[in-house]
This record gives C-alpha cells, structure tokens and sequence, in this order.
C-alpha cells in the first residue's frame, strides 16, 4: 500500500507502532529493561523499514538506528523515536509515545505523535482546537528529574506543577489542555522533539529554544539543550523570566 501523502503516512507510522508496542507489552514474557529493549527494536525495525519502502529518497534518523551521515545531504529527513519514555511504557503508564516527524530544510515541517495508552494520534496537519488556559497556570515537568530553570520560572510566574512522563506526552498534554507550558533544559536530542514540535507548530503554538531561537533539526550534532512548548500569549512572558535566571 503506498501512501502518496505524507501527513498519512506519518500518522499511520505512529499509529501502526503504538499498536506493535501495545502487542509486545501484552505478550507477557518480556519484564522490567528487557521489555523496554524488546518495544524498542521491535518497533524501530518496523519504523525504519516502512520509512525505506515508502519514502527510498529521504533521510532518515531514529533513536535506535546507527546515524549515518548521509541524511545531512538531504532536504528532507524523517525523525523518528519508536518509544519516547522506556520507562513509562515499561511500567504500563499511559504517558509515553511514538514520534514519527520530518525535518525539510532544518525546520519541523510535518508529524504525528502517537499516545498509545490513550489511544490517540495527534497530527500537524489537522489541527484541533485547544482548550482555554486557567487563571492558575500549569507548567509541565519531568516526573523524575524536574528541570531547575522549570521550576523557579513556575515560582516567579505562579504556574502550578505538573509531573509527566516522556517528552512526547508532555508536548501533546499541552494541545490536549492537560497543561500550559512545558519548559524543558535538561538536554534532549532531536528524535525527542520533532515530532511534537511539527505537531505543536501544526496547532498554532509557539516553539523554541529557551533563549528565543528557532529549533533547528538534521544537524551533525543531534543533541537539543532546552525547549518551550506554550502558547503564544504565555511565550513572552515565560522567556522573559527565563533570561532574567542568568
């Protein structure tokens, strides 16, 4: 079956992948990291063999795949993470996810986040309407290891905090009105957040680096420092704070 539109494709992706993960959770005998390797190279496997059969010509980078060089030649390079918190999906929490996301010329220009203990996939090429913010606002963080800069901007701006899990869920908690801000300085790569940020982008969010700057993929040096996922009347005021940290 060959899918001519990409937005389709990529959600199909997601959605094929969440699925093969749920089937491999279920099947009981695999347990603690063993289940988390076996989700993992299960799902990369059909990621990138699917990416390969439909689109031969793009690049292609993901999480569990040898990097090879070749994609920094190409305009466009899908991006893709089979399972974006290990952990979660290990301990049978709902707040992981399947990323499958294209880069073209460095930019998040397409994806599809795939929330398989929610059963949903959210999608950058169709766009839904997101619920209104509260008075008190809510600011994302890690579960485990809440980032410092997160927690003293919630303080200086009263934002309420809000533990999740992988950094998929977290962006897709904000479009589904869970949460406000996920302001995230704990180093990421770039399998972690395109992703999300094509799907943010695709809703009308605004995404960047903490400092401002535009978030930039396909680079040599896949490592992401830091990231903002808020919407665009929060930006401002969240960058300012940011910047007045030091």
């Amino acid at each position: 079956m060959a899918f001519e539109n990409d937005g389709d494709l990529a959600a199909h992706l997601a959605d094929q992948a969440g699925k093969i993960l749920l089937q491999v959770r279920a099947s009981g005998v695999f347990g603690g990291k063993s289940l988390g390797k076996a989700g993992d190279q299960t799902a990369n496997q059909f990621l990138v063999h699917a990416l390969r059969e439909q689109r031969p010509e793009d690049g292609l980078l993901s999480e569990e795949e040898k990097d090879n060089a070749e994609r920094l030649a190409k305009e466009r390079v899908w991006i893709v993470d089979p399972v974006d918190g290990t952990r979660e999906y290990g301990e049978e929490r709902a707040d992981w996810a399947v990323h499958v996301g294209m880069a073209v010329g460095g930019k998040p220009a397409l994806g599809a986040v795939a929330l398989p203990g929610l059963d949903a996939v959210m999608r950058s090429d169709q766009p839904g309407t997101i619920p209104p913010a509260p008075d008190v606002l809510r600011m994302v963080v890690s579960r485990t290891r809440p980032a410092r800069e997160a927690t003293e901007v919630a303080q200086r701006i009263g934002a309420e905090l809000v533990g999740m899990g992988s950094a998929g869920a977290k962006a897709m908690a904000v479009l589904r009105g869970e949460v406000d801000i996920y302001l995230h300085s704990g180093g990421q790569y770039e399998w972690d957040s395109c992703a999300p940020v094509a799907v943010a982008l695709g809703w009308g969010l605004h995404c960047s680096r903490i400092d401002g700057s535009p978030l930039i993929y396909n680079q040599q040096d896949v490592y992401m420092p830091d990231l903002l996922i808020c919407r665009k009347e929060h930006a401002e005021r969240v960058l300012t704070e940011v910047a007045a940290l030091g």
